[in-house]
């Protein structure tokens, strides 16, 4: 019977996949740098109030050091770096085709813990890797034509497309490197809660900096006269960075980080029908059969 990291894990999915939709159109509006800087600082607001609810302080300021480091690194290089990837790859290639890249995060995570850890790779994880790298490939690689309603920028542009599978990937490294870093931070039983607020304050702090320093500050709050795209961008932060991060930490702190990721990837599948309803997706049988060999290869990896 699955336990609670196994279906926060499973719930994660399922806001992640709303979550993209949202964030694909409001990137369409606004650009995806807007929708990153500007969706960590409505979730901060979000976890604040969750947090001042539940544990009695707007942060957890008596944290330690060394959560604060581990988690802060973590929001860093997941929920700034990564997600930046992966929302230009949203607009790029459409959500559904991200996320089937994004079923790579628990095969780099296994690469990440054998490089960082010295963890031996078996040949039924070697086995799975290839069978997960096979499916994405064979999804991707599908000959592209707009058989959308709405039509991404890689669509009918060969360069686009490949940088748009690129940062997918980019996204993939992010979030299994992030995962690895929570599951440090959250050693001791530190509540995932507070987790979260310290991944998205820190997250936050680092991304509207460097937005400052490149002197898009003025411009990214203009941009939020859309008033369309601030909707899709407030609920998107909610079902994402708050619920979504939320649940992952949960997932990560009470289940095995490979069994999390896996259940976690399950987003792409989920996306299928999503992308077939708002976007009017042709979803062809390859793209079906592709997806479903990644995920067994990414099962492969943590269920035997």
């Amino acid at each position: 019977m699955p336990g609670i990291g196994e279906l926060a894990a499973l719930a994660t999915s399922i806001l992640w996949s709303i979550t993209g939709i949202q964030f694909t159109f409001a990137g369409q509006r606004v650009g995806s740098a807007v929708v990153n800087v500007t969706r960590l600082a409505m979730a901060v607001f979000y976890l604040s109030i969750a947090h001042l609810v539940l544990q009695g302080q707007w942060w957890p300021v008596g944290a330690g050091k060394e959560p604060w480091f581990w988690l802060g690194l973590s929001g860093i290089v997941g929920l700034a770096i990564g997600d930046a990837f992966l929302f230009q790859a949203y607009v790029s290639i459409g959500p559904r085709r991200s996320q089937v890249v994004m079923t790579t995060v628990p095969v780099m995570s296994t690469v990440l813990a054998w490089l960082i850890f010295k963890e031996v790779l078996t040949a039924v994880e070697l086995l799975a890797m290839t069978l997960t790298l096979f499916g994405v490939a064979w999804v991707v690689s599908e000959r592209r034509s707009n058989r959308s309603r709405i039509a991404f920028a890689g669509d009918d542009n060969r360069r686009i497309y490949l940088i748009g599978v690129l940062l997918a990937l980019g996204g993939a490294a992010g979030q299994a490197l992030g995962l690895l870093l929570s599951k440090k931070g959250l050693e001791g039983g530190f509540p995932p809660l507070s987790a979260t607020v310290i991944r998205m304050v820190v997250a936050t702090a680092a991304i509207w900096l460097f937005t400052l320093l490149r002197g898009r500050g003025p411009a990214t709050i203009g941009a939020l006269r859309d008033r369309r795209a601030l909707i899709l961008i407030a609920g998107g932060a909610f079902t994402g960075p708050f619920l979504g991060v939320w649940n992952s930490m949960i997932a990560v702190q009470n289940a095995p980080v490979g069994i999390a990721a896996t259940l976690m990837a399950l987003s792409p599948v989920m996306l299928i029908p999503l992308s077939r309803y708002f976007f009017g997706e042709r979803v062809t049988s390859r793209a079906i059969i592709g997806t479903l060999i990644a995920l067994t290869g990414t099962a492969l990896i943590f269920l035997t």
